[in-house]
């Protein structure tokens, strides 16, 4: 049976104003299970006019107030994280070990820890300018906050924006990806009754139908993408026409450095199974998919790769033996297929993988017809090539030699990206030098995809600006006091 999934507006669960459907497809097996709204113009008013409405009483709680509505929400989460993790594995091939392990564990954790942050956005700061004069700053919400959401980690992703937003006294309008908004809408049927009408609405469907509406919307004060570069570029060409901050966190190709002195048995699992070929199947902004290895250990460090992947089991994302699930999509398996068919042909020489589809599985099985691709890894003469250049999204990693650690920097920074890095070597003062050296907004030394501890994840150049703080989502306002009388 298939199931369906509302919008939520003002409230309120709603079919899309249109009455149109979207299906949403298990990438296990490629066949549909659920549907969800595809929305348009219309739906993008109503919920951007449900979230003005709100805003001014949202904005008007005291912050401890607000916290109690986020802690709420929180409890929310917890009480039905098994559901959660279900639904969102299904709907975009996460696994099931790391989306109730993982995921949702950390979603009702952060909107707790949001809760504790709502009076961090009004605190202001106060300097005496002259005997009789005092300087202060305010903090205040934007207004209405757009998030538009990716679909590799639907919930965690809409946690940081919304919580983040809501914390800081701003309402929020939430687009999910359409390839996988089922556990958003799921999400937002459970705290339907929980927060005020208007403070969070969530409408699903297609970009340039509803995303486009709300992105152009005079009504929005505020966006927040995390997406491709490409999507990025989009967004930020159509806000223009009303100015408002942008905070893109997009695409990366990331290296992952590896010195002859770290310790190679963790550098290769740190740089295969960790980086790239478990979990989402690679499709992570920050995948280390560059692996640059110092050349006199390179062809063991190679081996050592080898066998860290040995152990990867595909298969359905809800199977908790599933190391490693499917591509979300027809649509992107058959790009990253498309990137192993032209690699040979730029001179990549495939060190281990590049089956995928029903090559993977005997015949007859369920998961024949699902979007996977086993772990590939590429052996590349030099940074040139196409693979090396373009972000794959998918379970597909270059390797290539460095000679020193200049070489090493050199290579890794010739690159429009500059989201994430990682540096193996047991030198902390190669450690400092390399991650001042590198154009990264994240380095990780001696572990790879490790978040958390209240740091900022934010990239440069083609990776994008700005990140997902309470305070990112409040403006300051200066203030000038003249004493008299």
């Amino acid at each position: 049976m298939v199931r369906e999934f509302g919008n939520l507006v003002g409230g309120k669960v709603l079919p899309a104003a249109g009455g149109a459907w979207l299906d949403s497809v298990n990438p296990s097996t490629g066949e549909a299970w659920a549907r969800v709204p595809r929305s348009g113009a219309v739906d993008a008013e109503a919920a951007v006019e449900a979230a003005r409405s709100a805003f001014p009483g949202w904005a008007a709680l005291p912050p401890a107030r607000r916290a109690m509505y986020l802690k709420a929400v929180a409890r929310v989460v917890a009480e039905h994280a098994a559901e959660l993790a279900e639904i969102e594995a299904r709907d975009n091939g996460r696994i099931i070990r790391d989306v109730a392990g993982g995921d949702l564990p950390g979603v009702a954790y952060m909107w707790d820890a949001f809760a504790g942050e709502c009076d961090a956005a009004v605190r202001g700061m106060s300097t005496q300018v002259g005997p009789t004069t005092v300087g202060l700053t305010r903090r205040e919400p934007y207004g209405v906050v757009l998030g538009i959401i990716p679909w590799n980690a639907p919930l965690p992703t809409l946690t940081a924006k919304a919580g983040a937003a809501l914390a800081a006294g701003n309402t929020a309008v939430i687009k999910p990806a359409e390839q996988a908004s089922a556990s958003s809408l799921r999400f937002a049927e459970l705290v339907a009754d929980v927060l005020p009408p208007g403070v969070l609405n969530i409408v699903a469907g297609l970009g340039e139908e509803v995303g486009d509406p709300l992105v152009r919307h005079a009504g929005i004060d505020r966006i927040s993408l995390t997406g491709s570069t490409a999507t990025g570029q989009v967004v930020t060409r159509a806000s223009a026409d009303h100015l408002k901050p942008l905070a893109l966190e997009l695409g990366g190709k990331s290296p992952n450095i590896v010195f002859a002195d770290a310790d190679l048995d963790a550098a290769a699992v740190g740089a295969t199974t960790t980086a790239v070929f478990t979990g989402n199947a690679g499709q992570v902004c920050y995948a280390g998919t560059r692996i640059l290895v110092e050349h006199s250990v390179f062809d063991d460090f190679v081996e050592r790769m080898r066998a860290a992947v040995a152990g990867v089991v595909l298969g359905d994302a809800l199977d908790p033996a599933t190391t490693m699930g499917p591509i979300v999509s027809a649509e992107q398996f058959a790009r990253v297929a498309g990137y192993l068919d032209g690699a040979a042909g730029e001179g990549a020489e495939a060190v281990f993988g590049g089956r995928r589809g029903a090559a993977l599985f005997p015949d007859g099985s369920p998961y024949a017809d699902g979007y996977f691709v086993e772990p590939t890894l590429l052996r590349v003469p030099d940074n040139t090539l196409r693979v090396c250049r373009e972000e794959i999204f998918g379970p597909v990693a270059v390797v290539m030699p460095f000679a020193d650690e200049d070489d090493a920097v050199r290579i890794a920074n010739d690159t429009g990206y500059g989201l994430a890095a990682g540096v193996w070597t047991q030198s902390l003062a190669r450690a400092h030098r390399m991650s001042a050296a590198l154009h990264a907004g994240f380095v990780w030394v001696n572990t790879y995809r490790r978040l958390g501890g209240g740091l900022p994840f934010a990239g440069i150049g083609d990776s994008g600006y700005g990140h997902d703080s309470v305070l990112e989502n409040t403006r300051e306002k200066s203030v000038m006091i003249e004493l008299l009388g």
